[in-house]
Parts: C-alpha cells; sequence; structure tokens
C-alpha cells in the first residue's frame, strides 16, 4: 500500500488561471511600490478584485514587507473580512486596510484595483487646505476629479465606509486628509500608474512649495483645456474636447515595469 501524500497543493493548482494572473500582477504591483519608493514597512495595502467571484478580493497578509510580497502569500476575502480558502502562510489582515478598500470594492463595480499610501509627500500634501495645486502637466490630469475625504482618525470604525463611498464618489483618485493617498483602477496597471502619477504630483508641488518663491500658475483658459485632454475618457465633460493625451490605463507601461519587476527579483511569481 502507498503512503498517502501529505504535501500541500501549491496556491497555483487551487485557483484558476485568471485568479492565478491576478495575483501575479498583484505581487508585482506590490513589489513596484516597494521599487518606486512609496511604502511604508509593513503597512498600507493594494487589494484587486478576484475575477468572476463577486465580493471576494485579495489582500497582503498583515506583518510582510511589500518587497516580501508572493502571487501565493495574498490572501483571498470576502467584503465582511472573512478569509476564503485556505492561504499559503500567513492569514492575518490590517483591520484598516480590509475598512478602506472593503468600502470601494463594495460600492465601485467598475474598480479592480484599490492602492492605498502613506508617503511623505502624499501625507504632506494632505494637510494642505489648498490641495493639489493645478500647477503642474502631472497634476491637471487630477484637476477636477480628484476627492478629498476628511480624517477621522485610524481608520477602524466601519460606519466610515459609507462616508468614504460618498467623498469618492465616481472619481479615481482621492486625498485622504492627514492620512494619505488613494488611487482606483479598473485594472491592477491603472491604479499603479494612477498612483506613481499622483505621487510625483505631489512631490512636485511640496517642492516648489518649500522655495518660498512666488508661484507662476497656468490660466484658468489653459487649466481647463489640459483638463480635457488629459482626463480620462470617462471624466470628460465638454462636448468635443480633444482626444485624451496618451494612455492612462496603465497597460502600456505595464510591460516594461514587470521587467524591471523581474531584473529587480521575480520572486513575486511565485
Amino acid at each position: 500500500m502507498q503512503p498517502t501524500s501529505t504535501a500541500p497543493v501549491p496556491m497555483r493548482a487551487r485557483v484558476s488561471e485568471v485568479e492565478w494572473q491576478t495575483r501575479v500582477d498583484l505581487a508585482a504591483c506590490y513589489r513596484l511600490v516597494a521599487i518606486y519608493g512609496m511604502t511604508d514597512m509593513i503597512y498600507n495595502h493594494i487589494t484587486a478584485r478576484v475575477p468572476g467571484e463577486e465580493g471576494h478580493f485579495l489582500i497582503n497578509p498583515f506583518g510582510l514587507l511589500y518587497e516580501e510580497i508572493t502571487a501565493s502569500c495574498l490572501i483571498k476575502i470576502d467584503l465582511e473580512g472573512n478569509v476564503v480558502g485556505r492561504p499559503d502562510g500567513p492569514a492575518d489582515v490590517n483591520h484598516a486596510g480590509y475598512i478602506i478598500h472593503s468600502a470601494v470594492h463594495g460600492a465601485r463595480h467598475d474598480v479592480a484595483c484599490v492602492l492605498h499610501t502613506h508617503t511623505r509627500s502624499g501625507m504632506a500634501l494632505s494637510t494642505l487646505e489648498c490641495g493639489l495645486m493645478p500647477a503642474t502637466l502631472i497634476a491637471l490630469r487630477f484637476h477636477d476629479s480628484l476627492a478629498y475625504h476628511e480624517f477621522e482618525g485610524p481608520a477602524v470604525a466601519p460606519d466610515e465606509r459609507a462616508r468614504l463611498v460618498e467623498d469618492l464618489g465616481d472619481k479615481d483618485a482621492m486625498v485622504l486628509r492627514n492620512h494619505g493617498l488613494l488611487t482606483c483602477g479598473r485594472s491592477i496597471p491603472e491604479a499603479f500608474l494612477l498612483m506613481h502619477r499622483l505621487e510625483s504630483a505631489c512631490r512636485v508641488q511640496m517642492d516648489f512649495l518649500a522655495t518660498g518663491k512666488p508661484l507662476h500658475l497656468p490660466t484658468a483658459e489653459v487649466i481647463a483645456r489640459s483638463t480635457d485632454i488629459l482626463a480620462p475618457a470617462r471624466a470628460r465633460k465638454r462636448d468635443g474636447a480633444a482626444p485624451p493625451l496618451g494612455n492612462w490605463d496603465g497597460w502600456r507601461e505595464w510591460a516594461a515595469l514587470l521587467r524591471q519587476a523581474d531584473r529587480v527579483d521575480p520572486s513575486y511569481r511565485l
């Protein structure tokens, strides 16, 4: 009689191909956020909706650095915070991360990925009454399409979810006052690209404000025209506006970013 094998079944063999690809892309996103210096040790979260599974999304285990995240270690949870299935490794989830991300995933079915950061520039910008100024080309991508949510203390109260979602509305980026930044993408690449752009805009603003010199801002006409060109098609309001400039969904950049992540450490694919 042959002995029964007790070896654990690898995560890849326990999930669908589409879920596995989502896991790989999400793990890559964690690594890229680390590469681009947007982490806060073991804190913050990036979540992705599991395709074809209503109300299920993937989140990082609490206690791992972003540079340690792999496709297999991601935890699948539901909108109530329950772990779905058996994860590979720790199954602890940061409660604050669950509150913020479950709010968005539960209300915005167009959103596939939610990315939240506590960067130095993002937190500094979040304390400015003026918010993000339409002072640079990159900041104009978010003009009239950036939401703001008032600080209520650590995000641990379930009832804050309703207010957070109300403030976000149909926008794809939000400043959490006195807290940090949040972006929502129809895909993982889009959420990463949006955060990279928003973070860059915040860094540049904090740099030019630190000079104390008089500011030269674009005219109202240029701001309006640029907003039409740079905003995503779903957010454009003016009839006959010029086509959006460039590719804002992140897919053009994603292949290059994956090559970068692979050069640094391809273990995120495990």
